[in-house]
């Protein structure tokens, strides 16, 4: 274990103790272990190498080419969980692994969820991590979505890739270079899919309803704008876990 914990820390894991135990549990031999272990120190990340994320008290199903989710996020879902109307219809876009939708039903049984996402992958893991009465699909953004769904929807959950190009190369290695880089870069200013989520969902929120989009702090007036400029009132909220998300609410009627 002590050997574990110094290669680990050697690596540049902060958390090398955690991560040790975490990897001992994940591995039914001494040679898997040994193999897990090396892959950590080379960067690859944690989550991948064990098969899941924690996220809001979930174990979040997660591997190779999908995005590991962050716990920050997880502030997102406490708000969308807070405001969601009794029955909400909910859609969660780019939705990845499934995770922020999963951890909405745990904690709002009475939602039902719909997701989408455009990588294969991303939708094959949100299928195991969310339960079969959850619709996933996938496309570009709100294209594959049933179009029931239009001008129904009480929230949307965005967790758009927002990362400004630039930045990428700023990231943590297991991020930059074992994570799909299209789950990452948005763009210039890290808002480019932002503004298309801000100009296509007015016509799929009812009356009312809610998106929820997580940014940067300093990104945050220039995403309330984009909602603003589509029709919705904007609100900024923070965490004291430095997470920042931006809603949008719709005209009552």
């Amino acid at each position: 274990m002590l050997d574990i914990i110094d290669r680990l820390r050697a690596a540049g894991c902060v958390f090398a103790e955690e991560e040790a135990s975490l990897l001992i549990e994940a591995a039914d031999t001494e040679a898997e272990l040994e193999i897990l272990v090396a892959k950590r120190a080379e960067g690859l990340p944690l989550e991948h190498l064990v098969g899941w994320a924690d996220f809001d008290g979930l174990r979040i199903t997660v591997g190779p080419g999908v995005f590991v989710p962050r716990r920050r996020t997880e502030f997102l879902v406490e708000l969308a969980a807070e405001l969601a109307p009794r029955e909400a219809t909910v859609v969660d876009l780019c939705c990845g692994s499934g995770a922020l939708g999963a951890a909405l039903l745990a904690r709002r049984p009475d939602v039902r969820v719909t997701a989408s996402d455009i990588d294969p992958v991303a939708v094959g893991y949100a299928r195991r991590n969310l339960p079969p009465t959850s619709l996933v699909v996938a496309g570009d953004l709100f294209d594959p979505l049933p179009v029931i769904l239009r001008g129904h929807v009480d929230l949307v959950l965005a967790n758009t890739p927002y990362v400004p190009s630039a930045s990428i190369a700023l990231m943590p290695r297991e991020a930059r270079l074992h994570e799909p880089r299209a789950t990452l870069d948005g763009g210039v200013d890290g808002l480019v899919l932002q503004r298309r989520v801000a100009a296509e969902v007015p016509g799929w929120l009812a009356p009312g309803g809610r998106v929820f989009v997580e940014v940067s702090e300093a990104q945050a007036p220039a995403a309330a704008q984009l909602l603003c400029d589509s029709g919705l009132k904007a609100e900024v909220h923070e965490s004291d876990q430095e997470a920042t998300v931006v809603s949008g609410i719709a005209p009552a009627s």
